[in-house]
C-alpha cells in the first residue's frame, strides 16, 4: 500500500539520498532522520520524544545507520564506534517497538554487508546460509544482524540486505577509485586477483523497494550484481570507459597497509558472493554487467 509510512534512518548516507526520492515518487509517506541521537548521552528529552514518535508512526523501518567503515583508520575506538553505531541503534528501536502495546510496524529492513563472509579463497562462492567470518567485519555484521533479528523474534518481518561495493557517481567508493585513473595512474591494487562484489545504486534501491512491497522477502539477501569481477578487471574497465591508460604495475599491498592500516583489508581482500537468492525471489538486475554499469555512471 503506497500510503504506508516508511521511516528511513541514515537518510543522508549514500543509499538514503538515492532511495528516499524513489520512495516518495512511488507514493510512500517518507519520514527521514540522519541518525538516532537518543543513543548518545547528550540527547535531550524533546529529541528522544520526537524520535520515539517517528518510530511508532512507521509502518516500515529501513535502517541504514552506521559509522562509515572506510572513513578513518581502524583504531580501537573507531572499531567500537562502527559496531555500536549499528547495534545500539537497532536495539534502541527494538526496545521502543517492544514496549509499545499496539505494534504498528509491519517490516524492519536493515542494511548489512558482504563483509559478513570475510575475506576468503577465490574458489568459494558465498550464499546467505554460510557462517560469518571471525575477522572484524564478519563479527561486526554478525552482531548487526543479530540485533536486527530481535524484530523477527517478536513476529515482525525482518530483512537484512548484505550489500557489496555500491557504485554511484554521487559518493561512495567509485569517485575515489576514479581519481588516479583520471590522472593517468590507473592500476590494480595488491594482487588484483581479489574479487570485488559490487552493485549499481539503482539496483540496490530497487532491492530495498522490493523488500518493502513483497511480503515473501524475509531474512538475509545478498545485494550484489550477478557478475564476478576482480579488482584488476574493475580498475581496467574504469580506465577503458574513461579512455585512460591502465598500467600493468600494481599498487603494492605493503603501501596500502602503510596508508590504511588494518582497514586496508577492504581494498586488498575480497570474495565472490552469490545473488541467486534475490534473483530467485523475482528481482531482475538493471545493471548485471560491470562495463554497462560504468558506462551509465562515468560517462555523465
Amino acid at each position: 500500500m503506497k500510503n504506508e509510512t516508511v521511516l528511513v534512518i541514515g537518510s543522508t548516507g549514500l543509499v538514503g539520498i538515492h532511495l528516499i526520492p524513489l520512495l516518495k515518487n512511488k507514493g510512500y509517506n517518507v519520514h527521514a532522520v540522519n541518525r538516532l541521537y537518543s543513543v548518545y548521552p547528550f540527547a535531550t528529552n524533546d529529541l528522544i520524544a520526537f524520535e520515539k514518535q517517528q518510530i511508532l508512526a512507521a509502518d516500515i523501518i529501513i535502517n541504514l545507520a552506521g559509522a562509515n567503515i572506510s572513513a578513518k583508520r581502524w583504531t580501537k575506538n573507531r572499531k567500537q564506534l562502527i559496531v555500536d553505531s549499528r547495534v545500539n541503534t537497532t536495539q534502541m528501536i527494538h526496545e521502543i517497538v517492544m514496549n509499545h502495546d499496539e505494534k504498528r510496524l509491519k517490516a524492519y529492513i536493515s542494511a548489512s554487508a558482504v563483509g559478513y563472509y570475510g575475506s576468503n579463497p577465490i574458489e568459494k562462492v558465498f550464499v546467505e546460509t554460510d557462517s560469518p567470518a571471525f575477522d572484524f567485519l564478519g563479527e561486526t555484521c554478525y552482531k548487526w544482524e543479530e540485533s536486527a533479528n530481535l524484530f523477527s523474534k517478536i513476529g515482525i518481518r525482518t530483512v537484512k540486505i548484505r550489500t557489496g561495493v555500491v557504485l554511484s557517481s554521487r559518493g561512495g567508493a567509485l569517485p575515489k577509485m576514479v581519481v588516479p585513473v583520471k590522472f593517468g595512474f590507473g592500476s590494480a591494487i595488491g594482487s588484483g586477483r581479489q574479487f570485488v562484489p559490487w552493485i549499481h545504486i539503482d539496483d540496490l534501491c530497487n532491492i530495498y523497494i522490493m523488500a518493502i512491497e513483497h511480503a515473501n522477502i524475509n531474512g538475509a539477501y545478498n545485494a550484489v550484481a550477478p557478475q564476478y569481477s576482480t579488482n584488476k578487471e574493475f580498475m581496467s574497465l574504469i580506465a577503458k570507459v574513461l579512455k585512460k591508460p591502465f598500467w600493468r604495475l600494481n599498487i603494492p599491498s605493503l603501501l596500502m597497509k602503510a596508508i590504511f592500516g588494518e582497514m586496508s583489508v577492504v581494498l586488498l581482500a575480497g570474495n565472490r558472493v552469490s545473488s541467486e537468492k534475490i534473483r530467485k525471489a523475482g528481482y531482475n538486475f538493471l545493471f548485471p554487467d560491470l562495463f554497462v554499469a560504468f558506462n551509465d555512471l562515468l560517462k555523465n
